[in-house]
């Protein structure tokens, strides 16, 4: 599967919040959401807007450098939001950001807090964030969860692009080191679906498509649906168990899901 269009990925970016939105009506905004511990939904919700508020002023004003980030990270105060105008700002901010990465296009240089520095970076990472967040609402009013597998893949490819990057294998006190010979990871779908590895035997982390079954010198084996392998990289835990299956070293799998997902912490 090829990477998904920028085009597409607006219409998604519109269609997967949408979608979150559609999920979470007539919902009590108060009640918790496992997956993300402390927050009820309208905190959740709140989060997502922000984020798409956020973003929408760093690709319409072409912003060189970082953004304050108060509406991402301020969610104490929506506990219980009033439902009918949370659902209109939250609607508001991904079709204002949808609309500002159209007309920018892919290309334009802008900020952007991870590898890219284009407004292609927003498109994708935008995408991901409402599609993460509506997985979290999903199972909060006791739903179940599925994306297209197309969609799927889009995001483990970029997932697999941050784990590349010089932070993810920068030491840090009391943690083990991620780079070592032997070591190697394989992400599979089923059947003929897409594959990725994750080679980390060398000076730095090197990730690639790699289709097929994984290789026998493979360290950590990971298959299951595409969907479940990304929500599993972000640490996502569905009510009921997903049907992924690691074989191998679960510890280096945990360690390097850890280590890139460092830009989800920052």
């Amino acid at each position: 599967m090829s990477a998904l269009s920028h085009d597409r990925r607006c219409a998604e970016l519109a269609t997967q919040t949408r979608l979150l939105r559609s999920r979470v009506e007539g919902a009590d905004l108060t009640v918790p959401v496992p997956t993300c511990p402390g927050w009820t939904l309208g905190q959740l919700l709140r989060h997502v807007g922000g984020t798409h508020h956020w973003a929408e002023t760093v690709v319409r004003t072409r912003a060189t450098g970082p953004v304050p980030e108060d509406l991402v990270d301020d969610v104490s105060g929506y506990a219980a939001p009033d439902p009918d105008a949370m659902d209109a700002w939250v609607a508001e901010g991904a079709a204002g950001l949808a609309d500002a990465l159209r007309a920018a296009g892919p290309g334009e240089r802008v900020w952007t807090p991870g590898p890219g520095g284009t407004t292609a970076f927003w498109a994708r990472r935008m995408l991901f964030e409402a599609v993460v967040h509506r997985a979290d609402a999903t199972w909060a009013v006791g739903a179940e969860f599925e994306v297209d597998d197309d969609l799927a893949v889009d995001g483990i490819d970029e997932w697999m692009g941050f784990g590349t990057v010089p932070e993810v294998v920068e030491p840090h006190p009391g943690v083990p080191p991620l780079l070592g010979p032997g070591r190697t990871l394989h992400f599979g779908g089923p059947g003929a679906a897409p594959g990725w590895l994750v080679d980390l035997t060398g000076e730095a982390v090197v990730c690639r498509r790699a289709d097929g079954p994984a290789p026998e010198t493979t360290t950590t084996a990971v298959r299951g649906p595409l969907s479940d392998l990304l929500l599993l990289l972000y640490g996502r835990r569905p009510p009921k168990p997903a049907p992924v299956e690691i074989t191998g070293d679960a510890g280096l799998l945990a360690l390097w899901v850890e280590r890139s997902g460092f830009w989800l912490r920052e």
